[in-house]
């Protein structure tokens, strides 16, 4: 009887806590809003981040449902955006590592640090352009735009902000439920006496404690994110163009024998390419006039003898 009631107050306290955090679900889901990229001012780059009443409103709300979900403790309401940028920037030639360097050193200097970089060599081995990724503390983001377009000249820019609050209300919710619950089952397998049911127990909270890892994960990537903003730059050198060839007699008569020994190395690849016909062709002729010199021969030798035996008679 003992084990009867106690594991039924295990199942009952899982479904309550179940359906709490699936209520705090739907609460926190129906003012889910799409990333998009920021307004710009000041040109194309500047961007801010105002929250209109609506949508604090719509926050507050949110926030409102997981402190009634959560025993009546409010989080903290504050705008996380993850903001990014790429430039796409025009170096003088024989510049480009050492801007790369510049940049390298930019982000150092801001607190960040050179998430990736590519390089790539033009048609004359010489490394010419490529491709810098770094990442630098949100505070310095527009700084650090404004130092990297003194690099070179400016082709392309654009700048995003992706708002995850509304994700990351909704994980720290869960995350308190699952707290909540985790509580609970470490209190019932400390009291359990029977085997059957601490085993129930502890695979319950097993399930409930790889959530909370999974959830915890999830968080501090979103923090690192919106901490730390990505600044994806391309840089390239100018191409080179091709020299124009000048008038004048001695280019002339360049240009003439260059064509000369065009027409010349192609006549020789005619002739190397019909070299085997040319060779049967002449195999086939010396057949043909051996066979016909034979034949006269033959025919001369029959007159001679005619004219012979005519003579003797």
């Amino acid at each position: 009887m003992k084990k009867n009631i106690l594991f039924a107050f295990v199942i009952s306290t899982v479904l309550i806590i179940s359906f709490s955090i699936i209520f705090t679900g739907c609460a926190s889901s129906g003012t889910a809003r799409d990333a998009s990229p920021l307004p710009a001012e000041e040109g194309y780059y500047e961007e801010t981040a105002k929250v209109s009443e609506t949508t604090t409103a719509a926050y507050s709300q949110d926030m409102a449902a997981a402190a009634e979900s959560s025993g009546g403790v409010t989080p903290s309401l504050s705008l996380k955006i993850i903001k990014s940028a790429y430039i796409a920037v025009q170096v003088d030639k024989d510049t480009f590592q050492n801007k790369m360097l510049e940049i390298t050193i930019i982000a150092e200097r801001s607190g960040g640090y050179v998430s990736n970089t590519d390089s790539y060599s033009n048609p004359e081995g010489n490394i010419s352009s490529g491709r810098i990724v770094i990442r630098v503390p949100v505070e310095k983001f527009n700084s650090v735009v404004e130092e990297v377009k003194k690099v070179g000249e400016v082709k392309t820019i654009s700048i995003s902000g992706q708002d995850v609050t509304q994700e990351y209300v909704d994980l720290e919710s869960r995350l308190r439920n699952y707290e909540a619950q985790e509580k609970v089952l470490l209190e019932l397998m400390a009291k359990s006496t029977d085997v059957s049911d601490s085993i129930e127990v502890q695979r319950e909270l097993n399930n409930v404690q790889g959530e909370i890892e999974v959830i915890k994960g999830r968080m501090n990537y979103l923090d690192n994110m919106v901490s730390l903003s990505t600044i994806d730059i391309n840089l390239y050198e100018p191409e080179v163009a091709a020299p124009i060839e000048g008038g004048g007699f001695i280019n002339a008569v360049k240009r003439g024998a260059e064509g000369a020994v065009k027409v010349l190395n192609g006549i020789a690849f005619v002739f190397i390419a019909i070299s085997p016909l040319l060779v049967l062709a002449g195999i086939i002729i010396l057949i043909v006039w051996g066979s016909i010199r034979a034949r006269n021969k033959r025919r001369a030798k029959k007159a001679a003898q005619s004219s012979q035996q005519s003579a003797e008679k």
